[in-house]
């Protein structure tokens, strides 16, 4: 070993039989390589797995923020409509939200959530940014019926804003038509002409817009035409509404209180 140490006559061995050698330490070592490699390998997978999932839940996340984000921005939009709507309007109103419809096909009924405690009360009436919607039929602890201007028992005293024609317009239980049935054939009244609340009968304030002239038709055997008009209000589609207070309403509302007053000092 010393002569070997200092002269290196094994060194040609050594390196001869580390030749040999180390493919078969690397067959002996393989095994275990493999079984390292495969343990990463499933491990990488996994992990993989497990943040392609993390991501999948936060794109459906972040999907469903963006279109929560769409329906606010579409509410802002209305809300932003309603109250300009709102400064065009002469008359005190208040905001509500409609939040049930009446199903029978029949009626024309919607559900409000403002009640007597916001200071609603029968006959009020109820518009969009786009024009008149109809009116409180009933006040309840909980919510308010609003009956629709399409309703057919219900009853609007209209008037041609071209020339001041006044008559009645009434539903016909399609939701985007009333009928002007009380004009006689040779009424001033065209296609085209826009309908406005005459103010008569101490519901519904004037001025305000109703609906647009869409058909006339005059036949000779007949005493009145035929006429068709389209509400101006979105009776379909609205879910923000105006609750209108006129100077009228408060006035009348004044009277009635007092009149109880005074029935009651009278007892």
């Amino acid at each position: 070993m010393t002569l070997d140490h200092r002269q290196q006559h094994l060194h040609a061995l050594r390196a001869g039989l580390s030749l040999i050698i180390a493919p078969i330490e690397y067959l002996v070592d393989l095994p275990a390589e493999v079984v390292h490699w495969f343990s990463e390998s499933m491990s990488s997978r996994q992990q993989l797995q497990e943040e392609n999932a993390r991501l999948h839940s936060q794109n459906l996340l972040m999907q469903a923020r963006s279109l929560k984000n769409a329906d606010l921005e579409a509410e802002n939009r209305r809300l932003r409509g309603l109250l300009g709507s709102s400064l065009k309007v002469a008359d005190r109103v208040l905001i509500a939200e409609l939040y049930n419809v009446d199903l029978d096909p029949y009626k024309h009924l919607i559900r409000i959530n403002k009640t007597a405690r916001h200071g609603v009360f029968v006959d009020q009436p109820l518009m969009d940014a786009f024009g008149i919607m109809g009116q409180v039929i009933k006040v309840l602890p909980s919510h308010s019926t609003v009956r629709l201007i399409t309703d057919p028992g219900h009853s609007i005293p209209v008037q041609v804003s071209r020339n001041g024609l006044r008559t009645i317009a009434t539903g016909t239980g399609q939701i985007n038509r009333i009928s002007l049935p009380y004009l006689p054939n040779n009424a001033d009244i065209r296609k085209g002409d826009r309908l406005v609340t005459s103010g008569l009968g101490e519901i519904y304030p004037p001025g305000y817009p109703v609906a647009t002239v869409t058909d006339v038709k005059r036949t000779p055997d007949r005493a009145f035409a035929q006429i068709s008009a389209e509400p101006t209000a979105h009776l379909n589609r609205s879910r923000e509404v105006l609750l209108v207070f006129s100077g009228q309403h408060i006035k009348n509302m004044h009277h009635s209180v007092s009149k109880k007053k005074r029935k009651g000092k009278n007892k």
